[in-house]
């Protein structure tokens, strides 16, 4: 297999070490260009099922990691690092693939992309929705954020009934009172 060096396009480079990423689901190598001598990580991994796509015309392509990472990475702000768009994807892809299914609307993919950005990065979330959806009116997009504060709120508020207990009362007798039996 041949990789290009992403600095001169040469595409003789060599392998200089080779380990499991931390998501277990690839191969985290780094490369050195025999060429140019520049270094670069390059991650692997294994091909399953094909997911297709099903855009809105009704075409279908071939799921591309790369395509999808491009328009979050427009979307995100910087507080949302490639690593985490990355994990995000895997997410998705993982979410996919368990559903057993092999296609997937393009809809559907905004619309899962478009959930998780809501919970990890809301500037994001917006911006993706914006172009996701085609939003013009700014009614609209003050609709949305109404949406997005209010279920950040729900969340939080859920959040914090988890972690509230309740304290349990011990149970007092009432005189007088004896059950028959």
């Amino acid at each position: 297999m041949y990789v290009r060096c992403p600095s001169c396009g040469h595409e003789d480079t060599r392998v200089v070490d080779s380990r499991e990423a931390e998501d277990g689901d690839s191969i985290r190598r780094r490369r050195a260009c025999d060429s140019c001598g520049e270094r670069f990580t390059t991650r692997e991994r294994s091909e399953s099922a094909r997911i297709q796509v099903v855009k809105r015309d009704g075409t279908r392509q071939e799921f591309d990691r790369r395509k999808l990472g491009s328009a979050i990475g427009k979307a995100a702000s910087k507080q949302l690092a490639p690593d985490a768009i990355d994990r995000l994807i895997d997410d998705l892809e993982t979410t996919i693939r368990q559903s057993g299914t092999s296609e997937v609307g393009s809809q559907r993919i905004g619309e899962m992309v478009l959930e998780r950005l809501a919970e990890s990065d809301p500037m994001s979330y917006l911006r993706f929705k914006i172009v996701y959806s085609s939003l013009q009116d700014p009614d609209a997009l003050y609709d949305e954020l109404e949406t997005l504060v209010r279920r950040r709120r729900e969340a939080r508020d859920r959040r914090f009934a988890e972690q509230t207990t309740l304290p349990i009362e011990p149970a007092v007798a009432v005189p007088g009172r004896r059950r028959r039996r």
